[in-house]
């Protein structure tokens, strides 16, 4: 089970894992509803490395870039992907993207899901190994929504 930390907190643990010779993945997103696409790609991304570090939108980042989001607050969401077995830690960024954090962070591997090309995703240009991961058709947070929408 993973931890939440600041992210002068977690640099620190960052830096003593990787002089331990640990690689560290780094992924981002607003996980507002886990669901089966998460899971998978979640499990996907720790196989790139040993240590999985989420960078997790905070609620008011949500909310800029997906109006009316999120369902879940930041503070439910973190402790849902800490209790995953595959993350390691969770953190929590207030900017639109997460390129601060991962500039601060210097992660070894970089990972989005497939429906982001490897040249767009944010910090691609200062991580040296970037992947897209495969993108499951037709399970995403916001069709759960619409599904549930439509069901009311």
């Amino acid at each position: 089970m993973g931890q939440l930390l600041d992210w002068k907190s977690l640099k620190t643990e960052v830096d003593r894992l990787r002089a331990e010779g640990k690689k560290i993945v780094f992924t981002n997103g607003c996980f507002d509803i886990i669901h089966i696409g998460h899971i998978r790609y979640l499990k996907e991304a720790k196989k790139l490395g040993d240590v999985l570090v989420i960078g997790l939108n905070s609620d008011s980042s949500v909310s800029r870039i997906k109006p009316g989001r999120p369902i879940n607050t930041e503070n439910n969401r973190a402790e849902v992907l800490s209790s995953l077995e595959m993350v390691d830690y969770v953190t929590i960024f207030d900017e639109d993207t997460p390129y601060e954090l991962i500039k601060h962070l210097k992660p070894d591997v970089l990972v989005k899901g497939g429906d982001w090309k490897k040249e767009d995703i944010v910090g691609s240009d200062i991580v040296p190994e970037v992947h897209s991961l495969p993108y499951i058709s037709g399970i995403s947070t916001t069709e759960i929504i619409n599904r549930i929408k439509s069901n009311t």
